[in-house]
């Protein structure tokens, strides 16, 4: 597919996004299948910076000798995603597009103070048993060379005769043998606390009004921020140098609320876990994350 590049610099303000979701809220009907957008943006050196990544620790749980975190670097590159959901050549709203699932893949340990180039499309449609799925790309280049990348899975619900390959990239993991190792207490404001870090402000985070307009009898917390808890809780001290995440988001986390982390004990560098509820029986996230251990933590 060929693509139209566009340079965003600087990016846009939070007041012209969230201008921009307004904006988007009524599409025209659409006749035929939905065109997919053509548009590769582009932010040419958007800076790891100490502060944006120190605030995004403190948001997640993350601690400074764990280096840059693995999915930081998906808050530089959201921006983007919104600007591709709000554009007039996007066919639905942006607002009710469900964030299914997340990919990342890390090739080159990142640095703080490194400026990376950002280049975010729509990859591909994907037909979804509940409606219309749209991949979104992420990749990221230091130096000319691809140092980190994402694909996120979002969702249109109730289309009814959605185009794109089947959607068959559910995460299978044995549920059997994972244990209960942290319970995190979330409070009312969460959602509003990650989406000063995260630009992610869409009501149904941080508003009650604004969660049951779109059918949440409360706020609920932003998928990003349980799949940063959960890697905070563990990637390893020292930083990364190649690491892959993989995860599904399936039942939403009402504000406030109490919530809690299952994994597998194991003492490699690979992590099958679950977000649960309290009781242990309902998942809101499940994941895999798996890294190469660096010099120092390979057995001699």
């Amino acid at each position: 597919m060929d693509y139209v590049t566009q340079i965003i610099d600087p990016p846009p303000s939070r007041t012209q996004l969230l201008l921009d979701g307004v904006r988007a809220l009524r599409k025209p009907k659409l006749d035929g299948a939905p065109a997919l957008p053509t548009a590769l943006l582009v932010r040419s050196a958007a800076q790891l910076s100490p502060s944006g990544i120190a605030a995004y620790g403190r948001a997640c749980g993350f601690r400074r000798e764990q280096g840059v975190p693995l999915s930081y670097p998906h808050v530089l590159a959201f921006p983007l995603h919104l600007m591709l959901l709000t554009r007039p050549s996007f066919p639905y709203p942006a607002s009710g597009m469900v964030h299914l699932a997340n990919r990342i893949r890390q090739h080159q340990r990142l640095q703080e103070g490194q400026a990376l180039r950002l280049e975010v499309f729509c990859e591909r449609w994907v037909a979804h048993p509940k409606g219309q799925a749209l991949s979104i790309a992420t990749r990221a280049y230091g130096a000319g060379t691809l140092v980190w990348e994402s694909d996120s899975l979002y969702l249109r619900r109730a289309v009814k005769t959605p185009v794109g390959e089947p959607w068959d990239d559910v995460l299978a993991l044995q549920e059997e043998g994972l244990l209960r190792t942290q319970r995190w207490v979330l409070p009312a404001d969460l959602g509003r606390r990650f989406a000063n870090v995260s630009g992610d402000f869409n009501p149904i985070h941080t508003s009650l009004i604004g969660a049951k307009v779109f059918g949440f009898r409360r706020a609920i917390a932003h998928g990003m921020w349980t799949l940063g808890r959960a890697l905070a809780a563990q990637q390893p001290p020292g930083g990364l140098d190649q690491a892959h995440a993989h995860c599904d988001f399936k039942l939403p986390i009402f504000l406030p609320g109490q919530v809690a982390l299952w994994n597998r004990p194991v003492t490699g560098p690979r992590r099958e876990f679950e977000v649960r509820n309290v009781a242990g029986d309902k998942p809101h996230m499940r994941g895999l994350f798996i890294w190469q251990p660096t010099c120092e933590e390979r057995p001699q």
